[in-house]
């Protein structure tokens, strides 16, 4: 079964060019605190921005780095059934334990359509890994229903679990309900983490998370005490590691010349604002993902500043695997120059 903490590993870049090394890095650093399992290419990794070349090469050092320490998936999501087929036939290849296919983004198929036409060819495709959908239509305008959901993981062996970023419980309780209780559900928002593995009607399993690539052992210590009972304990845990949840997205009001506008800094640009600050290997994002706005960063550096006041455990093993002085990093100017625009 898939459950646990899995990290949506970002994708570093070098002057616009993937930094394998920098990967190779990250990757040990996941595995070093005790990882689950590692999740190469999804959104966090950027796989729009992503050459195809770029896309397995990636999935290829994860699988690499991952055997025989923790769990490989390997993102192969498509709005194109071809393409999502030769990417899972390329994952199972190189040793990936198993593939997460997002739903087909703009085209905009039905449930039904994703169903008999996409994730049904392509687990029929690989019987020998895990296929998991990946529900998130406040990114994709697309979503595969809990109804469809459950005849996957009935006509095919290798669908038992799914990713859940729909953000709404009352659609992970139908998950549970169509699906049965031997179904995997993890969570696909680190906010809802705790809630959704709390509730006797949804029965989380663990998390995808994005947040995990700067603590990896905290959330898999929370993730690993929800599963053992120990909810008084995890909500610690919980309270601790919230402002860096809370990061996933970045909110801000900014004045433009014609009034105030709302801007969002989606994932994965708040989070690998924060890495670069902290001093991993992270290279920024690629167009057209851009910088945070001032504010976004102050945002950025207040949360990174309250968990280094009040819990600096969490922030240690970046300091300790990257030969980091973390408070200083968060006090120097130089570490975030060039990360937001100056002006709207």
């Amino acid at each position: 079964m898939i459950t646990g903490c899995f990290t949506a590993i970002v994708t570093p870049f070098k002057d616009d060019t993937v930094d394998y090394e920098g990967l190779d890095r990250l990757s040990d650093f996941q595995i070093k605190n005790g990882i689950t399992g590692i999740l190469a290419v999804g959104t966090t990794g950027e796989s729009p921005v992503l050459s195809w070349d770029e896309h397995n090469r990636v999935v290829e050092i994860v699988a690499e780095k991952t055997t025989g320490k923790c769990i490989c998936i390997a993102g192969a999501g498509s709005n194109n059934t071809k393409e999502s087929l030769l990417a899972t036939k390329h994952a199972v290849d190189v040793g990936a334990d198993a593939v997460l296919l997002v739903d087909p983004y703009y085209n905009g198929p039905s449930s039904l359509e994703i169903r008999r036409e996409y994730v049904g060819p392509v687990a029929a495709s690989a019987p020998d890994v895990e296929i998991i959908p990946y529900v998130i239509p406040g990114r994709t305008g697309a979503q595969l229903f809990p109804e469809d959901l459950a005849l996957l993981n009935e006509e095919f062996e290798n669908v038992n679990t799914v990713k859940e970023a729909t953000g709404n419980l009352e659609n992970m309780r139908k998950t549970r309900k169509c699906c049965g209780l031997d179904f995997t559900i993890l969570s696909g928002d680190d906010g809802l983490t705790f809630e959704m593995m709390q509730d006797p009607k949804i029965k989380g399993a663990g998390v995808i998370s994005v947040a995990s690539n700067v603590a990896p052992g905290p959330i898999t210590e929370m993730v690993h005490l929800l599963q053992e009972g120990k909810s008084s304990e995890a909500q610690k845990l919980l309270t601790a590691l919230e402002p860096l949840f809370n990061l996933v997205t970045v909110k801000t009001v900014e004045n433009s010349p014609f009034g105030e506008v709302e801007c969002r800094a989606r994932n994965p640009l708040g989070i690998k604002t924060l890495m670069t600050i902290l001093g991993m290997p992270t290279g920024g994002c690629r167009q057209p993902l851009g910088k945070m706005t001032r504010n976004g960063l102050e945002t950025i550096l207040a949360a990174a500043r309250k968990i280094q006041t009040e819990n600096p455990e969490i922030f240690k093993p970046v300091a300790d695997f990257f030969d980091v002085d973390i408070a200083e990093r968060l006090n120097n100017p130089s570490t975030w120059e060039g990360l937001a625009y100056e002006e709207y």
